[in-house]
């Protein structure tokens, strides 16, 4: 298991977890481009992105950034999409699109002297993060930019911040019986601006975005607790009633659900 947004959860080979788990694994992936692709969107519209442009897209996961990245460049940038399961492509891409399977803390980097490396909650998850930072900053060309996004769960912890009642109670205590585990660095994200000048990087800045409510929030917290439940239950973090009633209160009432916040940090390659 791994910790990551402050949730239990399996690898992301959804042939491996079966068909329910990768239902839940793409109703995660829908709410996490809700909430996030915005301010993803923003920060790579700031570091200047254009036709032309060759753009790594780490660990993509879906297509949500990548097809935007492929507007913004046109048919004569470049979009190299990478992850280690690319399962979740299910046609074949097209120019300027590529689609490759690579695990950014083992493989090489590839080639192409790119414009833009881009990393969204997936730092956190790599064993050798060190070796990883090192291979996307690599990849990019001289002035090239790198936008590394993570969360970090340790910075606000409570799904529910004005913990009124009952069942934001509830919701505050299983978030917390969860990131007890920790299976990843939960603080990860603060640290992104000290880590990049560290790696060599110019002019490095960062911003914390923190999504306090809305239906993505709802809907990442239904699908976490959903998947996480058989191993919450049998850790005994948590009981099945406890969860049973937890889905309902946030099907029936409304509930001010906070996401953990996402710390964005840029800079550019010497």
């Amino acid at each position: 298991m791994t910790l990551i947004d402050g949730y239990l959860t399996g690898n992301r080979n959804r042939h491996a977890q079966g068909a329910a788990e990768g239902a839940g694994a793409g109703r995660r992936s829908e709410a996490f481009s809700a909430l996030f692709d915005p301010t993803t969107f923003r920060h790579i519209e700031r570091l200047g992105i254009g036709p032309g442009w060759r753009c790594w897209e780490v660990g993509a996961g879906g297509f949500s950034v990548v097809s935007w990245l492929a507007k913004r460049v046109g048919p004569t940038g470049r979009i190299l999409a990478t992850d280690t399961d690319i399962s979740w492509q299910t046609s074949a891409a097209r120019p300027p699109v590529e689609v490759r399977t690579h695990d950014v803390g083992a493989d090489a980097p590839p080639g192409g002297g790119f414009d833009l490396v881009h990393a969204r909650l997936v730092l956190a998850r790599v064993p050798d993060r060190e070796l990883a930072l090192r291979s996307m900053i690599r990849a990019l060309r001289p002035g090239g930019r790198l936008l590394i996004e993570e969360a970090d769960p340790a910075l606000q912890p409570l799904p529910c911040p004005d913990e009124h009642g009952p069942a934001q109670q509830l919701a505050n205590r299983l978030r917390h019986a969860l990131i007890t585990q920790r299976g990843t660095e939960l603080a990860y994200g603060r640290g992104l601006p000290r880590l990049l000048r560290a790696a060599g990087l110019r002019q490095v800045e960062a911003d914390a975005y923190f999504p306090l409510t809305s239906p993505a929030c709802a809907a990442l917290e239904t699908a976490t607790i959903q998947q996480s439940r058989t191993a919450m239950t049998d850790a005994g973090l948590a009981t099945d009633a406890d969860i049973t009633d937890h889905l309902a209160n946030i099907a029936s009432e409304p509930m001010d659900l906070a996401a953990s916040p996402l710390i964005s940090a840029w800079g550019r390659k010497a």
